[in-house]
């Protein structure tokens, strides 16, 4: 039946076909120092990933704050750069955390249960009081420690990629983060690198 309305013409959108895969993939493991910017440029000023990896055709899967230490993924892989960073994935990565203070256990249960941020409830992760870690090299510039507050080292699994999230949580229940590395991602750990220091594992998901 003509009703005098125009008729609304609806068509399946084809679905765009996935991007072929590098013939010679590459997975790079990075220590990204205190300072670097997660990325290959920047002004003169500023300290990038320039220089650390001697390829040209890598790219971050996924970000680290430049005040932040630690495993940084880089690959010339685009699906394999999307599973990495994008949160549907939920792929879980692990932190050490030295913060201020020393959280009870009832602080830590805040982490596990999700704690309230200003863009909403954080999942649940696992958090839990560790010695401070092995090996662990100095940073430069220093922590800044308040000799009258004492600190410890958590470790903390967050399945979620909020920018600053780990720092966030542990200010929500009141714990200040000093110092703050990446030791993991999925199944990809830092594993023995110094700062500015790379190794090439498969790049297999």
């Amino acid at each position: 039946m003509n009703t005098g309305k125009p008729q609304r013409r609806f068509s399946r959108r084809k679905a765009k076909p996935s991007r072929p895969r590098p013939a010679n993939p590459k997975l790079v493991l990075l220590n990204k120092p205190y300072g670097v910017l997660s990325q290959f440029s920047g002004s003169d000023d500023e300290q990038t990933l320039k220089g650390l990896v001697p390829f040209n055709d890598v790219y971050p899967a996924g970000r680290l704050d430049k005040d932040s230490e630690g495993l940084l993924l880089l690959t010339n892989d685009g699906d394999l750069q999307h599973k990495i960073s994008h949160p549907k994935h939920k792929m879980t990565k692990t932190y050490w955390v030295q913060v201020e203070g020393v959280p009870t256990e009832s602080a830590l249960q805040q982490l596990r249960d999700g704690v309230e941020l200003n863009d909403g409830m954080t999942l649940p992760a696992e958090a839990f009081i560790m010695d401070e870690p092995n090996n662990l090299w100095p940073r430069n510039p220093p922590v800044r420690e308040r000799k009258s507050v004492p600190d410890c080292w958590l470790c903390i699994k967050i399945s979620e990629g909020r920018n600053r999230q780990v720092r966030r949580m542990t200010a929500a229940i009141g714990h200040p983060t000093l110092r703050l590395i990446r030791a993991g991602i999925g199944k990809w750990l830092l594993r023995g690198l110094q700062p500015g220091e790379w190794r090439e594992e498969p790049p297999v998901w």
